[in-house]
């Protein structure tokens, strides 16, 4: 397993950008993917982005077009690029690395926007 931390949450207008990371304590380079989910009050955990360790992404339809998910993997390390961000995306969002044997999460970080 690896043990991953976010940061980069906080409150930002709408409008506003932010940039979200992941650290992860080893190599990230082979696991099956990394991915950014989110929690809103009142709603059921959602994947917003995905990679795969050959680069592959997906997006929720919701975040398409505004969020961008990379990977440094010499810094062993995801990125969630968020532009032009919503009232809606205010949520928790948790980093998750999955792979064959198991799922890893980091403790999340709140990211919240003002209407």
């Amino acid at each position: 397993q690896v043990r991953l931390v976010e940061s980069g949450g906080g409150l930002v207008q709408t409008g506003g950008s932010l940039r979200l990371s992941c650290a992860g304590s080893r190599s990230i380079f082979s696991i099956n993917a990394m991915g950014w989910y989110r929690r809103a009050p009142g709603k059921q955990r959602e994947l917003v982005a995905s990679i795969t360790s050959g680069g592959s992404t997906n997006y929720a339809d919701s975040v398409k077009g505004r969020f961008t998910i990379s990977r440094d993997n010499a810094k062993n390390t995801v990125y969630l690029q968020m532009n032009s961000l919503k009232p809606e995306d205010t949520a928790v969002y948790y980093c998750n690395a999955h792979d064959i044997m198991y799922d890893s999460w980091g403790q999340g970080t709140q990211v919240t926007v003002s209407s």
